[in-house]
Protein backbone atom coordinates (compact mmCIF):
# COMPACT_ATOMS: atom_id res chain seq x y z
CA UNK A 1 0.00 0.00 0.00
CA UNK A 2 1.82 3.54 -1.12
CA UNK A 3 0.62 6.20 0.99
CA UNK A 4 -1.24 9.22 -1.91
CA UNK A 5 -1.94 13.05 -1.61
CA UNK A 6 -4.52 14.55 -3.63
CA UNK A 7 -4.48 18.16 -3.24
CA UNK A 8 -8.20 20.09 -2.99
CA UNK A 9 -9.51 23.53 -3.58
CA UNK A 10 -12.15 26.10 -4.29
CA UNK A 11 -13.28 25.49 -7.98
CA UNK A 12 -11.91 22.01 -8.95
CA UNK A 13 -12.98 19.89 -11.59
CA UNK A 14 -15.29 17.66 -9.95
CA UNK A 15 -13.97 14.53 -11.68
CA UNK A 16 -10.29 15.02 -11.38
CA UNK A 17 -10.69 14.89 -8.12
CA UNK A 18 -12.88 12.49 -7.13
CA UNK A 19 -11.95 9.58 -9.73
CA UNK A 20 -8.49 9.65 -8.31
CA UNK A 21 -9.56 9.56 -4.74
CA UNK A 22 -11.63 6.68 -5.31
CA UNK A 23 -9.80 4.72 -7.87
CA UNK A 24 -6.58 5.07 -6.25
CA UNK A 25 -8.46 3.71 -2.84
CA UNK A 26 -9.74 0.99 -5.02
CA UNK A 27 -6.81 0.13 -6.01
CA UNK A 28 -5.44 -0.15 -2.32
CA UNK A 29 -3.67 2.89 -1.28
CA UNK A 30 -3.88 5.26 1.24
CA UNK A 31 -5.40 8.43 -0.25
CA UNK A 32 -5.67 11.47 1.56
CA UNK A 33 -7.20 15.04 0.72
CA UNK A 34 -5.78 17.53 1.76
CA UNK A 35 -7.34 21.52 1.56
CA UNK A 36 -6.14 25.18 3.21
CA UNK A 37 -9.29 24.29 5.62
CA UNK A 38 -11.48 21.77 6.88
CA UNK A 39 -14.57 22.57 5.74
CA UNK A 40 -16.77 22.18 2.29
CA UNK A 41 -15.25 23.08 -1.25
CA UNK A 42 -17.47 23.66 -4.40
CA UNK A 43 -16.31 21.89 -7.32
CA UNK A 44 -17.20 22.99 -10.87
CA UNK A 45 -19.67 21.45 -11.49
CA UNK A 46 -21.20 21.51 -8.10
CA UNK A 47 -20.40 18.62 -6.22
CA UNK A 48 -19.27 19.37 -2.38
CA UNK A 49 -16.08 18.17 -1.16
CA UNK A 50 -14.51 18.11 2.52
CA UNK A 51 -11.01 17.11 2.74
CA UNK A 52 -9.36 14.48 5.18
CA UNK A 53 -6.66 16.76 6.39
CA UNK A 54 -5.25 20.38 6.04
CA UNK A 55 -2.27 21.57 4.10
CA UNK A 56 -0.12 22.39 7.18
CA UNK A 57 -1.43 19.11 8.68
CA UNK A 58 0.58 17.10 5.81
CA UNK A 59 3.20 19.26 5.42
CA UNK A 60 5.73 16.79 6.94
CA UNK A 61 4.21 13.89 5.74
CA UNK A 62 6.01 11.54 3.33
CA UNK A 63 3.54 10.50 0.22
CA UNK A 64 4.69 7.95 -2.72
CA UNK A 65 2.58 10.22 -5.09
CA UNK A 66 0.67 13.67 -5.03
CA UNK A 67 -1.96 14.56 -7.45
CA UNK A 68 -3.25 17.87 -8.47
CA UNK A 69 -6.41 18.19 -10.17
CA UNK A 70 -7.41 20.84 -12.38
CA UNK A 71 -10.35 23.19 -12.85
CA UNK A 72 -9.45 26.54 -10.92
CA UNK A 73 -8.43 25.06 -7.99
CA UNK A 74 -4.59 24.94 -9.23
CA UNK A 75 -5.01 28.79 -9.39
CA UNK A 76 -5.36 28.88 -5.83
CA UNK A 77 -3.52 26.34 -4.94
CA UNK A 78 -0.19 27.89 -6.39
CA UNK A 79 -0.65 30.85 -3.68
CA UNK A 80 0.32 28.80 -0.86
CA UNK A 81 3.98 28.54 -0.23
CA UNK A 82 3.26 24.93 1.84
CA UNK A 83 1.54 23.63 -1.49
CA UNK A 84 4.75 24.39 -3.56
CA UNK A 85 7.17 23.09 -0.67
CA UNK A 86 5.40 19.52 -0.67
CA UNK A 87 5.23 19.47 -4.19
CA UNK A 88 8.76 20.37 -5.15
CA UNK A 89 9.76 18.15 -2.48
CA UNK A 90 8.02 15.20 -3.41
CA UNK A 91 9.24 15.68 -6.83
CA UNK A 92 13.31 16.62 -6.00
CA UNK A 93 12.97 12.67 -4.34
CA UNK A 94 11.73 11.20 -6.85
CA UNK A 95 7.89 10.15 -5.69
CA UNK A 96 5.04 10.74 -8.47
CA UNK A 97 3.73 14.03 -8.88
CA UNK A 98 0.47 14.39 -11.33
CA UNK A 99 -1.12 17.21 -12.61
CA UNK A 100 -4.10 17.16 -14.77
CA UNK A 101 -5.85 20.30 -16.69
CA UNK A 102 -4.99 23.37 -15.19
CA UNK A 103 -2.90 21.65 -12.53
CA UNK A 104 0.18 22.33 -14.03
CA UNK A 105 -0.02 25.54 -12.77
CA UNK A 106 1.42 24.20 -9.59
CA UNK A 107 4.23 22.67 -11.42
CA UNK A 108 5.22 25.85 -12.79
CA UNK A 109 5.33 27.31 -9.45
CA UNK A 110 7.02 24.98 -7.84
CA UNK A 111 9.34 25.34 -10.60
CA UNK A 112 9.86 21.71 -11.82
CA UNK A 113 8.49 22.20 -15.27
CA UNK A 114 11.61 23.78 -16.82
CA UNK A 115 13.60 21.30 -19.52
CA UNK A 116 9.91 18.25 -19.25
CA UNK A 117 7.76 17.04 -21.35
CA UNK A 118 4.49 18.19 -20.18
CA UNK A 119 0.88 17.90 -21.16
CA UNK A 120 -1.78 19.94 -19.74
CA UNK A 121 -4.65 21.87 -20.86
CA UNK A 122 -4.63 23.79 -24.32
CA UNK A 123 -5.41 26.92 -22.52
CA UNK A 124 -2.44 26.60 -20.32
CA UNK A 125 0.27 25.75 -23.19
CA UNK A 126 2.07 29.21 -23.36
CA UNK A 127 2.17 29.43 -19.45
CA UNK A 128 4.23 25.85 -19.84
CA UNK A 129 6.36 27.18 -22.46
CA UNK A 130 7.61 30.19 -21.04
CA UNK A 131 8.26 28.44 -17.65
CA UNK A 132 10.75 26.45 -20.03
CA UNK A 133 8.52 23.07 -19.95
CA UNK A 134 7.88 21.18 -23.18
CA UNK A 135 4.83 21.22 -23.98
CA UNK A 136 3.31 18.18 -26.19
CA UNK A 137 0.16 18.09 -26.07
CA UNK A 138 -0.58 14.53 -26.07
CA UNK A 139 -3.07 13.20 -23.82
CA UNK A 140 -0.82 11.92 -21.21
CA UNK A 141 3.31 12.82 -20.40
CA UNK A 142 5.32 11.02 -18.60
CA UNK A 143 9.05 12.39 -18.06
CA UNK A 144 10.27 10.44 -15.18
CA UNK A 145 8.06 10.64 -12.12
CA UNK A 146 5.94 13.74 -13.53
CA UNK A 147 2.44 12.58 -15.13
CA UNK A 148 0.41 15.33 -16.67
CA UNK A 149 -2.72 15.02 -18.43
CA UNK A 150 -4.55 17.36 -20.77
CA UNK A 151 -8.46 17.00 -19.29
CA UNK A 152 -11.49 14.65 -18.16
CA UNK A 153 -11.01 12.62 -21.10
CA UNK A 154 -7.76 11.75 -20.70
CA UNK A 155 -7.93 10.19 -16.67
CA UNK A 156 -8.16 6.92 -18.05
CA UNK A 157 -4.73 6.47 -19.53
CA UNK A 158 -3.35 8.87 -17.26
CA UNK A 159 -4.64 6.76 -13.83
CA UNK A 160 -3.89 3.42 -15.60
CA UNK A 161 -0.33 4.79 -15.99
CA UNK A 162 0.23 5.90 -12.31
CA UNK A 163 -1.79 2.66 -11.00
CA UNK A 164 1.39 0.80 -12.49
CA UNK A 165 3.83 3.04 -11.50
CA UNK A 166 2.68 2.43 -7.82
CA UNK A 167 3.08 -1.32 -8.08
Amino acid sequence: MKKVLIFLEELVEDVEFIYPYLRLKEAGHSVVSAAPKIREYKGKKGMSFKPDKTIKEVYHEEFDCVFIPGGYAPDRLRRYPEVLHIVKKHYDKGKLVCAVCHGPWVLISAKIVKGKKVTGFFAIKDDLVNAGANYTGNPVEVDGNLITATDPNSMLEMMRIIVEKLR
